[in-house]
Formats: structure tokens, sequence, C-alpha cells
């Protein structure tokens, strides 16, 4: 059975279903009891689960991920809440030094089961410090899983997954998603971390992506259809760990791979999709890889420059245009 749901309500649901299944589950971050959270994923939840198991911290980001680390090392599964990706800067030590080394660190003594929900992205003109998407700054961080849903239905089976997993595992949600509507599954619904989806199949084109991204690279794959050029789509879902077998099995098909994000094109994660396809996949290849990101600059405040700003469908049609 599926049910009818807005991005931020399948978060919702996902957090509500983990803390009914497992009473060491509780969430903590900025203004996630009150307010619900600044785009509503916790809202009503400290009604339901009272001020035990959903907690409002002061503004410090170092704090809330030293709370998380410290929580899940004594055997709790925090899910703590950095809302703007952008300042996740703050408190780059506790997840880059503590939370992703300390279980290498105790040579496996401990586990660490905490979930990092934070928001990437743009497209609802916040300017250049809460519009950024900087998930390629820790796919390079041994320890840590990342994973990010673009759909609702993704989105609440990743954030089950990541809640269930043994692992610190950053949660990447997108800020512009949150009205966006799908079919998702009632009840218990867990995506597996690691395995990457099909969303549409094609033999002439591999169109490699992730988060909101799906959407424009779907309807790209439709004009290029148009065109007579079949697009295979693929959604990442896990960026840590990578799913290349599927990657590599759909570029053995199609001969050919655009990957698309919206992060900035030179240093992103897209860069390490492109060398693995080269490495493992060149003989595969009937032409060079190519990516289509964001310019490297801050993220404009104007509507009319970010949206220019961000990857479109007509630059990815564009971009498979000329691999042919």
């Amino acid at each position: 059975m599926t049910k009818t749901m807005t991005y931020v309500e399948a978060i919702r649901d996902a957090q509500r279903l983990e803390m009914e299944r497992d009473p060491n589950v509780f969430i903590a971050g900025e203004d996630v009891a009150l307010i619900g959270s600044p785009f509503g994923q916790t809202a009503g939840i400290l009604e339901e689960f009272g001020p035990e198991r959903i907690l409002d911290t002061p503004i410090s980001e170092s704090q809330i991920i030293g709370l998380g680390v410290g929580a899940a090392a004594m055997g709790l599964r925090p899910i703590v809440c950095i809302d703007f990706m952008d300042f996740i800067g703050c408190c780059t030590d506790e997840v880059v030094n503590q939370a992703a080394k300390l279980p290498y660190m105790l040579g496996g003594q401990i586990s660490l089961p905490m979930v990092i929900r934070t928001n990437i992205g743009g497209g609802i003109n916040a300017a250049a410090q809460h519009s950024q998407c900087l998930e390629a700054m820790f796919t390079s961080i041994p320890g840590l899983k990342i994973v990010t849903g673009g759909t609702p239905a993704d989105v609440k089976g990743l954030l089950e997954g990541a809640v269930r997993d043994n692992n610190p595992v950053l949660v990447l949600e997108h800020k512009a998603a949150g009205g966006l509507t799908g079919e998702v599954p009632e009840g218990e619904y867990v995506l597996p971390i690691g395995k990457a989806a099909v969303k549409r199949p094609g033999t002439d084109v591999t169109i490699v992506t992730y988060s909101t991204m799906i959407y424009k690279c779907l309807a790209a794959a439709e004009t290029l259809a148009q065109a007579g050029i079949s697009a295979e789509v693929i959604d990442l879902l896990s960026l840590v760990p990578l799913d290349k077998e599927c990657i590599l099995k759909s570029v053995e098909k199609t001969g050919r791979a655009v990957i698309v994000h919206e992060a900035v094109e030179f240093g992103g994660f897209g860069g390490e999709i492109a060398a693995i396809i080269a490495d493992e996949g060149f003989d595969l290849l009937n032409a060079p890889v190519k990516r289509v990101g964001a310019p490297f600059t801050p993220v404009p405040f104007s509507a009319v420059l970010e949206k220019e700003y961000q990857p479109s469908e007509e630059k990815i049609v564009s971009v498979v245009k000329s691999l042919f």
C-alpha cells in the first residue's frame, strides 16, 4: 500500500516510525521541538513523543554533533539535525575527527549509530550562505556513510535505513523539495544503503545523478527520446558507499556517460564518478565522460541568476547531444 505524501511528510513519517520501533531513537537540533524545524520535518513529534525524545538545543552545531557522538557511543540512536548544510563547517571536527573516527580508533569496541540530517541545495533564493551543496567535502572521509533521496519515497526509505545502520550516516535532504509529492509505501520502508536505482532504462547514454537533479535528468531523458536518443537515468541514492557496479553495468550497455549534480562542477563528487568510469570502464566508452554542474562561484541571491546558476534540463540535453 502506498500513500501520497510530500517530501517533508515522508521525512516526518520515517522518524515517527523509527521512534515507535526503537525507544533508543531520539532527535536533537535547533528548533526541532517547539517549532518543528525550519522546513517542518519534525512538526508534531514533540506532542507525540514528549521532550525526552526530541530536544531543542542551543545554536551550536559543534554541541549538536558532540551530543550525538556521545549518545551513540553509549548505545542510543540519535538523529541530530543541522538545518542548513552550509553551517556544517562549524562542526567539522566533531563530524570528521570524532563521529567518523571513534569506532576505528577504539578498535571496533564501539559502534556509532547516529544520523546527521542536513539540507543541501538552492532554489529558494536563500543566497550564498544558505544554498550550497557541500557533499564532496565529506565523501572523502572514511567512516561516514552518505545518502540522499530526491523523491518522498526515497528520502523515507533512506532515512529509515540510516537510523538502523550502526555507522554515522549523513542524510542529505534538499531545501527546495519540501512540497514535492509522490507515492510513498505506508508503514516501515527501508532502502539499503549502497544501492543505486535505475529510474529510467535506456540504451544510448547513461545519466548519473542524485538528489533533486533526478527530476531534471528524467525530463531531459524525455526530451532526448523525442530526438531519438535513449537515455538511462541512474539515481545514486547512496554516495558512500557508491554502487559502482550499477554505474559500470549501465555504461557497458550505453557506451556513454554524463554525470549531473547541483554542486559546483569543479571539485564536485561527479569527478570521482568520472574517474571510476575512466579507470574501470575505459574500454566500454565510445565518447568522453561529461559532467554537468554549477559554475565555480557562490550561489547568487537573485532568482534569475540562481536559475541560471543551477544545472538545467536544457544544459543536460545539450551535453548529452554533444556525445553523438
